[in-house]
C-alpha cells in the first residue's frame, strides 16, 4: 500500500474545506435567474436512476455527494462537499471515515411530516444501497459492486428473496453515528474519492423515497435534497423550473486559479456570498438553429454550441467580431469525453464473437471517415479521438496509433474474405445468404439527422443496407439499457477524472448499466480486473493499452471524436467557466442586471 499516496490524496481532499463552511450569508437573490438549455430531454431526477447529462446535470443542482470538486483548480481536484473535511484513511487503504458537517437539512418536503430534516450519516448508507437494489435496477451499480465488504452479499439475498433488506447492517457502509460513515472496501480503490463525488452516490432521504417511489422504485418525479435548488416546476421534456433551497447554507466566493485568464473572473466573485442566484430556468430545444435564435434573442444565458452551427457565432477558435461586440463570452475546452459509435454484441446479426461477427463490424467501423465527421458535421469543432481515454483524463495515450482507421477498400476486401457476397442489387448478404440490414437508432433532431446521412454514405461504400430507427433521447436511453438496439452513436463524459470510468464502458458485467455495447469479452475484462487493483501509474497504463489492442480487435465500437465544448455566455453572467466534470454551475455564477428577452 503507498501510504505517501494516500496522505497526499487525503491533504488534496482537504485544501477546499473552507469554501463550503456553513456560514450566516446572503440569501440568493429571487430576481436573479440564469437560463440555459439542453438539446436533449431530461428522464427524471432520481440519482440512482438517471444515465444522461442533462438529467444528471439537473441532479448535481439538487443533490449533494459527500465530496465536490473546486470550480477553479485544472487539473480537476476533489475537495469536501457534505464531508467535514478528509477521510481518515486506515488498514492499508481498505477503511475509510468520513465526518459530515453537522446542520445541513434537506429541503422542506411533505415526505418529513411538516419537520425539519437534517442530513444524516444514515442518509448516505441508503442511498449507497439503492445503488445495488435489484429492484432498482441502477446503472450506476457498477460504482459499488465487488467494493464494499457485505454489500454484494446483501444484494445477493435480495435478488433470492425478491426484498431489499435496507435495515441490514453491513461492514462495508456503516453509519457510526448520526454524523459519521466508515467505508470498508474489500481492495484498496484509488478512485473512492472520485465515486463520492459523482451525482449518483448523493444523498437522497428514505422518507421521500417511501412517499414518491414508483412502482421500479425509482422516485424521477418529486427529488428532494440538500443541495442548493430545488425542483419547483417541470413540464416533461420542455421546461424545467429551479429554485434556490432556503436551506442551503451557502458559501463565500473564494477561488483560486494559477491561470492568468481566470483573473478577471476573480476580481468580479472574490468575497461574494454563494448561491446568489434564486432561479434557474432550463428549456429543452433540440433544434439547433432554434437553440442559437433563443441566445441571440437574449431567451438564453448560457448554452453550448455544437458545431453544425459553429461557423455562426465562431472564426475557428475564437467568437466572430460581431458576437464580441455584443459582450458575448466564450468558455472553450476540449471535453473529456468520447464519441462511440457501439454494435450490440448480443445482437444476432451484428453481435457475437466468431470470426465473421468480428469481420462485419470491423468492415463497418473501417468504413466510416471521423476526418469528415469532424469537417462537414462538426465545423473542425472536434479532435479525433484515437485513444478510448480522452485528453485531460488519467490513462490518456496521446501517442498511440489506432488499429482501426478509415479504410473503405481493406473493409470490402475483409466482407468479401468472410463470405458477405454482394447480390445483383449490389448490396452484401449475410454469409447465409439471408439480406445483411442494420439499423442504426438516432435522435430526431439536426446532429441526429446529420449522423444518419454520414454512416449511410459510409456503409454504402462497402454495400451494406441500413436502416434508421428514430426517438426520443430517454427512450433510446431506456432501450440502449435493456440492449434492444442495434447500432447507435454514444457519448461518454467523464463522471470522474480517471481512464477506468472509460474502460469499464466495454466491462461485461456492467451490461445493462453504462456497457451500452452489451459486450462480453474474456480477455477484455480480465484485463480490467487487473487494471483496477493498480494505482496511476506505468504499469496500469500498459493495461490500459492493451485493453485498446482487444477493443480494437473485436471491435463493438467505432471510435469517434472528442468534441469542444464552446459555452457561448451573455455579458450580464458573471463568473462562468466550464469545468470539465461539474455542470450545474448555478451556484457559482452571478447575473448582473436584468434579464433580456422578457
Amino acid at each position: 500500500m503507498n501510504r505517501t499516496r494516500l496522505a497526499r490524496a487525503g491533504r488534496a481532499i482537504a485544501l477546499a474545506a473552507a469554501v463550503f463552511a456553513t456560514s450566516a450569508l446572503a440569501a440568493p437573490d429571487m430576481n436573479k435567474v440564469i437560463r440555459e438549455v439542453f438539446p436533449a430531454a431530461e428522464t427524471g431526477f432520481d440519482p440512482a436512476a438517471v444515465h444522461d447529462l442533462y438529467s444528471g446535470t439537473i441532479v448535481q443542482g439538487i443533490f449533494e455527494t459527500l465530496y465536490s470538486y473546486d470550480y477553479l483548480a485544472r487539473p480537476a481536484k476533489v475537495v469536501p462537499l457534505t464531508a467535514d473535511g478528509m477521510p481518515q484513511i486506515t488498514d492499508s487503504g481498505r477503511t475509510w471515515t468520513v465526518k459530515l458537517k453537522k446542520g445541513i437539512r434537506f429541503a422542506d418536503d411533505p415526505a418529513f411530516g411538516g419537520k425539519a430534516r437534517e442530513l444524516t450519516a444514515e442518509d448516505y448508507v441508503y442511498s449507497l444501497k439503492r445503488l445495488i437494489d435489484p429492484k432498482l435496477r441502477s446503472p450506476w451499480a457498477f460504482l459499488v459492486e465487488g467494493k464494499f465488504v457485505g454489500l454484494d452479499e446483501l444484494a445477493a439475498k435480495a435478488k433470492a428473496s425478491g426484498s431489499f433488506d435496507y435495515d441490514a447492517k453491513i461492514p462495508g457502509i456503516e453509519a457510526l453515528d448520526r454524523h459519521t460513515i466508515r467505508f470498508r472496501l474489500k481492495a484498496t480503490d484509488y478512485n473512492l474519492p472520485y465515486i463520492l463525488a459523482h451525482e449518483p452516490t448523493a444523498a437522497v432521504a428514505r422518507e421521500v423515497i417511501a412517499k414518491y417511489a414508483e412502482v421500479d422504485g425509482r422516485a424521477q418525479a418529486n427529488p428532494v435534497g440538500t443541495g442548493p435548488y430545488r425542483l419547483v416546476r417541470w413540464v416533461r421534456s420542455s421546461k424545467i423550473f429551479l429554485e434556490a433551497n432556503p436551506h442551503f447554507r451557502g458559501f463565500t466566493w473564494d477561488f483560486v486559479s494559477d491561470d492568468p485568464a481566470d483573473a478577471p473572473l476573480i476580481r468580479e466573485m472574490k468575497g461574494k456570498s454563494m448561491p446568489a442566484v434564486g432561479r434557474v430556468e432550463i428549456s429543452i430545444i433540440e433544434e439547433d438553429q432554434a437553440r442559437l435564435l433563443a441566445f441571440q434573442n437574449g431567451e438564453i444565458d448560457i448554452m453550448n454550441m455544437e458545431g453544425p452551427l459553429a461557423p455562426k457565432v465562431l472564426d475557428g477558435a475564437n467568437l466572430r467580431p460581431e458576437m464580441k461586440a455584443k459582450g458575448v463570452k466564450l468558455s472553450r475546452q476540449i471535453d473529456p469525453e468520447i464519441s462511440y459509435t457501439y454494435w450490440n454484441m448480443q445482437d444476432p446479426v451484428v453481435g457475437g464473437l466468431t470470426r465473421e461477427k468480428v469481420a462485419l463490424r470491423r468492415a463497418m467501423a473501417m468504413s466510416y471517415d471521423v476526418a469528415e465527421e469532424i469537417r462537414v458535421i462538426r465545423n473542425g469543432q472536434a479532435i479525433e479521438a484515437n485513444f478510448p481515454i480522452p485528453p485531460g483524463v488519467v490513462g490518456h495515450d496521446p501517442a498511440w496509433k489506432p488499429g482501426i482507421t478509415h479504410d473503405p477498400a481493406g473493409a470490402n476486401a475483409l466482407l468479401d474474405r468472410f463470405g458477405y457476397k454482394r447480390g445483383a442489387d449490389g448490396w452484401r448478404t449475410l454469409p447465409d445468404g439471408k439480406p445483411l440490414v442494420v439499423k442504426l437508432s438516432s435522435r430526431p433532431d439536426t446532429l441526429g439527422r446529420q449522423q444518419d446521412e454520414l454512416w449511410k454514405k459510409s456503409l454504402d461504400r462497402v454495400g451494406i443496407r441500413m436502416d434508421v430507427h428514430k426517438d426520443k433521447f430517454p427512450e433510446l436511453i431506456k432501450a440502449e439499457k435493456q440492449c434492444k438496439l442495434q447500432m447507435r452513436v454514444a457519448a461518454w463524459i467523464a463522471d470522474y477524472p480517471d481512464g477506468d470510468n472509460f474502460m469499464q464502458l466495454l466491462y461485461g458485467p456492467n451490461t445493462f448499466q453504462s456497457n451500452n455495447a452489451c459486450a462480453k469479452i474474456p480477455e477484455f475484462d480480465r484485463l480490467y480486473e487487473k487494471s483496477v487493483a493498480i494505482p496511476p501509474g506505468p504499469e496500469r497504463d500498459a493495461l490500459y493499452r492493451e485493453m485498446t489492442k482487444v477493443m480494437e480487435a473485436y471491435a463493438p465500437w467505432r471510435l469517434m471524436i472528442s468534441r469542444y465544448r464552446n459555452m457561448l455566455v451573455q455579458p450580464r453572467v458573471q463568473g462562468y467557466r466550464r469545468h470539465p466534470i461539474l455542470r450545474a454551475h448555478w451556484m457559482y455564477v452571478d447575473v448582473a442586471g436584468p434579464a433580456a428577452g422578457r
